[in-house]
């Protein structure tokens, strides 16, 4: 399958800036006595670049409606982290002491998401971009970009640390995990290779459906 790197930006037009709308709601409802303002910006940081990023290149590379879709599910699941920080947020904290969790598990699901997501992102950009095709080395490109990011972002997250002190604590989100880190990067792979081996073969038909409508 040959995909073009031009892609169609009508089909998507709609969906897209529904897209927005619903963004741009849970956004104002985040940014409205979160937890407090320092985590919560280190929280929805990542969205702020993103989101500038996919309106000035909507034009030009139209994404698939999976991916718009995609991205912004971790949109929402930053975003809500950021409002109550991964440690408290309530619905998992109810879960925690309901049955008896030794943490909070919103921030494991926000590390899930961090390949999940992304992998679907970085699978499109490689078939559209560049000589890879559908395959064991796509799966394996992909799965190493994933989690190359989420060390990158265990960086970030100690940078942070050692410069702003105890302010960090809610952003680290550790909860007394010593091999905190170690889980994240662990279940952000998993994330990554979930999501190829359960979205391959929609993300595959979405892809040709926006090459056949050029």
């Amino acid at each position: 399958m040959i995909l073009s790197d031009q892609l169609p930006a009508s089909p998507n037009r709609q969906f897209f800036f529904v897209l927005l709308g619903v963004l741009a709601v849970v956004f104002v409802w985040s940014a409205i006595r979160p937890h407090d303002y320092f985590t919560w910006f280190l929280e929805v940081f990542p969205v702020l670049i993103v989101l500038p990023l996919l309106v000035t290149t909507y034009k030009k590379f139209p994404l698939t409606r999976l991916v718009y879709g995609l991205i912004l599910l971790h949109a929402i699941i930053l975003l809500v982290g950021g409002h109550y920080t991964y440690a408290e947020m309530p619905l998992f904290s109810w879960l925690r002491d309901y049955y008896g969790l030794d943490r909070n598990y919103y921030d494991r699901l926000g590390h899930v998401a961090q390949g999940f997501i992304p992998a679907i992102v970085a699978r499109e950009i490689l078939l559209r971009k560049s000589p890879l095709r559908q395959g064991k080395w796509l799966f394996f490109i992909v799965g190493s970009i994933c989690l190359a990011a989420s060390a990158c972002y265990e960086f970030l997250e100690w940078w942070v640390a050692l410069a702003s002190g105890s302010d960090a604590v809610a952003f680290l989100a550790t909860q007394g995990d010593v091999w905190d880190t170690q889980w994240d990067m662990f279940l952000a792979l998993l994330g990554a290779i979930s999501a190829q081996l359960l979205l391959a073969k929609v993300h595959d038909r979405q892809m040709v459906q926006m090459q056949l409508s050029h």
